[in-house]
């Protein structure tokens, strides 16, 4: 069913929660990357807080090339801006704006991009990199979240139109979504745990 016109689509508290959480969590992790990232380039010996073990740290994934992906231009520069938008759109939601079909598509596609980058970022901190970074962790549970929700929210409230033969489909996901989430983070934390495994065990 397409999404109503005229004074535009609002949200769910839930939802608009989740969104403006994201934000900001996601703002003061790409912060703390940035501090970190600026404290090296002034001082090579310095120790971030976040460099807890040999698996657990940023200081040396600042230094690679995977933190400056997009063009020289640090990751948690663009992740400084992205998530200060938004938050500031969750914040609007919370206050009861309503929103164009056009702009739930815009933020939907921009969070698949950003979902996508994370699982790319996640795929080079376990295999190629071998660490884990705290900050980064951080970003990618919220990057998902924030997919998930405006995914599942569209469906819901009529941005992403479903066809009929598939509505009952559609409405079986959207009673488990978060479920479903909990899923998702599940296999990633397999993924994390087998791959470190010798060191978590070192820990017992």
């Amino acid at each position: 069913m397409p999404a109503p016109e005229g004074d535009g689509i609002g949200a769910g508290r839930l939802t608009a929660v989740v969104i403006t959480v994201a934000g900001v969590l996601g703002w003061l992790a790409s912060f703390g990357l940035a501090r970190d990232s600026w404290a090296l380039l002034e001082d090579p010996d310095y120790a971030p807080a976040c460099d807890i073990s040999p698996v657990i740290g940023c200081g040396d994934i600042a230094r690679t090339w995977q933190a400056e992906a997009f063009g020289g231009v640090p990751n948690m520069l663009w992740g400084l801006g992205v998530f200060a938008v938004v938050g500031t759109l969750g914040l609007a939601l919370l206050a009861g704006a309503r929103f164009r079909r056009w702009l739930w598509l815009l933020l939907l596609g921009g969070s698949l991009l950003g979902v996508v980058f994370a699982h790319w970022l996640i795929y080079q901190s376990l295999y190629v990199l071998g660490e884990l970074c705290p900050y980064c962790m951080l970003i990618w549970v919220v990057t998902i979240a924030l997919f998930w929700t405006l995914l599942t929210d569209g469906l819901r409230n009529g941005v992403l139109p479903v066809p009929e033969h598939r509505r009952k489909a559609a409405e079986a996901v959207l009673d488990v979504r978060w479920l479903l989430l909990l899923g998702w983070y599940a296999v990633i934390a397999v993924f994390i745990l087998t791959r470190f495994w010798s060191y978590w065990t070192s820990l017992v």
